[in-house]
Order: C-alpha cells, then structure tokens, then sequence
C-alpha cells in the first residue's frame, strides 16, 4: 500500500465518504439489521440501488442556489428544504432503470444508518467501520472548525454540513488503509463485498479523467480496465481540494494508493493515484 505523503496531515475525503457509508450500511445488512434489496420505507428504491446510484433520485450538485448559499457562508439548510429544492420527492426514473450520480440519495443510506444503528452516522461509523478495520484515526466533520486544523486550514469558513451524507476527515495514508482493509479483509462476507465490487457501466463527465471501462458498485468507483487493471475506490472534490484512494488487486501484489490535493480537478488526483504505482 503507498499513499502520496505517508506523513500527511489530514484532509477531507468529500465523496470518498460514499464509500465508508456503503460499508457501514453493508456492515448492518450483514448483521441482519438491514435489507440490501428491501424497499426502504416507503419508497419505491432499495438499499442496493441508493448504493449504486441507480435510485433515481435526484441530486443538489447542479442547483444554483445552493452554490450561492455556500459563496455566502449561509448555514447549511434544513433537509427538508434541501430536498424540497433538489425536487427529490420525485423520482428521475424508475428505480434500477437508469443510472444518476446523486448525494441525496446517500443522505438516505445516512439516514437508514442512524435509524438502525441508533447513533449519528459518525458514531455509528467509527464502530461498525473504522474500529475493526483499524483506522480509529478516520473523523467526521460537523462544524466549520473541524476543518481548521485539516491540510489547508477553513479561512473560507466552509461548513461541513452542507456536505448531506456526511464528511469524513483523515490522512490520505489513513485513507488507503481504510480502503485496503475494507477490500481485502473480512469485515464484509465474501457475498457483499463481491456485490460492492460489482459494477454498472456508467459515463464519467470531465475532461482528462483517466478510466477506460468506468463503471460504479455499491460505493465504488470502477474501472474495469485501468492502466494497473482492475480499479476500485472513489474520489471526492469540494471547495479546495479533491481526494482520490483507490485499490487495485490485479498487481503482484496487490497495491492501495491515496491521493489528497489543494487541487479542483478531481482527473489530477485520479492520475496522481495511477501514477503512484
């Protein structure tokens, strides 16, 4: 396992959460506390599909006001406006039929994750995630000051909270950690972590990304056919910088690289991680 600095302060993960989410919600469908293909509540999605994007539920990324409330350092707003703004009462697709990046619908699996787990989503991740693997160190950023002592400091005043699902905090090295762990040991079945592998092909938007084959499973970002073979992992990108670990079990041996830069171009940090190895 290498990651870009091993001595790295920390930094956020952004939508590298997505995937310790997944795991934790896979860790209580292990436990027979969760569904994975289960209707959750009365909606007509499942676990599985919110995991994989392919809820249809709608998304916040291209909302005008939410940008413009951030550039004002506003509070977060409600979930219930949020959702209401996002129009996620309604659903883009018939559920399994389509295929749309969406944090809202990881607001849910956040949600699902506090409900039967009884604790906020950091909790409930440092016990059913980061403690057996290892990686005590991985946080949860809840207000601006989390962020002050991060890599690149919060003079923006950037809250955290605008962040639905949540917003993981670590060292890239803790991250990789994470991600090897999470990949390679036994903290899932072999039946869950085979379905978390299990990828939809999907359309990466952006210039210079550097997948051939992407595809998306249960919290991952794929690429079937990376310069290193198979990949799997996520990036992230907020306000400042993008976040990138990845896995590749195809290499002899196998290999985990993370990549964290004060950089807004999550391709960068996607190449950074290819090139690490």
């Amino acid at each position: 396992m290498r990651t870009q600095d091993q001595s790295s302060p920390a930094a956020p993960w952004w939508s590298l959460t997505k995937t310790a989410l997944a795991a934790g919600a896979l860790a209580l469908v292990a436990d027979g506390r969760l569904g994975l293909d289960a209707p959750v509540g009365e909606h007509p999605f499942t676990l599985r599909q919110l995991l994989q994007h392919t809820a249809g539920v709608s998304d916040y990324g291209g909302i005008a006001a939410y940008h413009e409330a951030v550039a004002r350092k506003e509070a977060p707003w409600s979930e219930t406006e949020l959702q209401r703004r996002a129009g996620s009462d309604k659903s883009l697709f018939r559920p399994g039929f389509g295929w749309t990046y969406s944090n809202v619908g990881y607001l849910y699996v956040r949600r699902l994750i506090e409900d039967v787990a009884g604790e906020e989503v950091g909790a409930a991740l440092h016990r059913l995630v980061f403690v057996p693997l290892g990686v005590p160190g991985v946080r949860l950023a809840r207000e601006p000051w989390d962020l002050v002592d991060t890599a690149w400091g919060n003079a923006a005043g950037y809250h955290p909270g605008w962040v639905y699902h949540g917003l993981l905090v670590s060292t890239p090295a803790e991250a990789a950690l994470f991600l090897d762990r999470l990949l390679t040991g036994d903290l899932l079945p072999a039946a869950l972590l085979n379905a978390m592998r299990g990828p939809r092909a999907v359309k990466v938007p952006g210039p210079g990304r550097p997948w051939r084959a992407p595809g998306y499973g249960l919290g991952l970002m794929i690429d079937s056919a990376s310069p290193h073979g198979l990949c799997l992992g996520h990036t992230g990108e907020g306000p400042g910088s993008s976040a990138a670990a990845y896995h590749f079990p195809d290499l002899d041996p196998p290999r985990t690289a993370a990549v964290f830069a004060q950089v807004l171009d999550p391709a960068i940090v996607e190449r950074a991680v290819l090139d690490l190895l």
